[in-house]
């Protein structure tokens, strides 16, 4: 009985709070998505050198739907450049049985099965100024063609993105919309990642956010920073939670940083910020996050969090899960 009310609560949760929004969405204030070329030294903040992004669609949604990337190509005003434009990568979107229950699917690393599903579209960008600083749309799809699942009460949709040639860096949005002209968004339709690989401002003014998921199953978490560059520090505020600070990777390390999760957090969205430091300023930051629970299950980031964005409640008295 219980997993069956925490279903149900999850599904009325995706149903009652979601908009559609553009990834990485405003709330968050990321600026962009970064994957590197497969010859790009790790240092720079790229670990794997691919990155898989899942969108929700909701079950009773029957109009076409188009996913659209800004700047797909490796060159130009956005683009990180190491030495010359040499750098190419493939984006491609998947649906159909197993898109995302494939265990393969929803791990850190670009290993077996990690493009499971049947390939609906696909195409590889190098340096081209057709594409610099505008839209490129994939689609039509019709809903139907993602992966029905009954947890999320819809279809799921998945792109990776891989480097495949070069050392460049690919930063790149994305906008799922109902047009292929114009950005429409999908009432109650949302995206979500295990593992988050962005490029922060330059600004130190400017802070990001990512909000993971935290279910009743999970009682401590594991936070994992890749390439922070001890840029400044990192904290998790939620609705009991003030300000948990973390542990910060330098160059080219992963760091780990456990924590218990408190009652009060349980089926609600954790609020990770990244907070710069104001001297000496640290460019062009690419960092790669994930989540973990005590199973070892990575939790999903979603851009625009389960429950609203976490505000701390002065009124609760927190309590230590039992």
């Amino acid at each position: 009985m219980k997993q069956i009310y925490t279903t149900t609560l999850f599904c009325l949760l995706i149903i009652n709070c979601l908009m559609s929004q553009p990834v990485p969405a405003g709330d968050e204030n990321i600026p962009y998505l970064m994957t590197f070329g497969p010859k790009g030294e790790t240092s720079w903040g790229d670990d794997d050198f691919s990155q898989s992004f899942f969108f929700r669609i909701p079950k009773d949604f029957n109009e076409p739907i188009y996913i659209k990337v800004y700047d797909p190509d490796i060159g130009g005003a956005i683009d990180e450049i190491n030495g010359i434009w040499d750098t190419r990568t493939t984006f491609s979107i998947f649906g159909g049985k197993e898109c995302y229950t494939h265990k393969d699917a929803i791990e850190t690393q670009p290993t077996g099965n990690y493009k499971s599903g049947n390939l609906l579209a696909t195409k590889t960008f190098g340096e081209n100024p057709q594409y610099d600083k505008k839209w490129y749309t994939f689609g039509p799809f019709n809903p139907t063609e993602g992966e029905l699942v009954t947890k999320f009460d819809g279809y799921i949709f998945k792109i990776v993105v891989d480097g495949i040639a070069g050392d460049d860096g690919n930063l790149y949005r994305y906008y799922l919309s109902t047009s292929p002209d114009v950005n429409k968004p999908i009432e109650g339709a949302n995206a979500f990642t295990y593992e988050y690989s962005f490029r922060m401002h330059d600004d130190p003014n400017e802070v990001s956010h990512i909000y993971p998921y935290v279910d009743d199953r999970t009682i401590s978490v594991k936070l994992s920073n890749f390439d922070w560059d001890n840029d400044g520090f990192i904290r998790t505020v939620s609705v009991a939670r003030l300000g948990q600070m973390s542990k910060v990777s330098n160059e080219d390390v992963w760091v780990e940083d456990e924590f218990k999760i408190l009652d009060e957090e349980h089926n609600k969205s954790l609020d990770i910020q990244f907070i710069k430091r104001k001297n000496p300023p640290v460019r062009n930051n690419n960092v790669v996050v994930n989540v973990r629970n005590q199973y070892g299950e990575l939790l999903p980031f979603y851009v625009i969090p389960i429950g609203g964005v976490p505000k701390y409640n002065y009124g609760i008295r927190a309590t230590k899960v039992k």
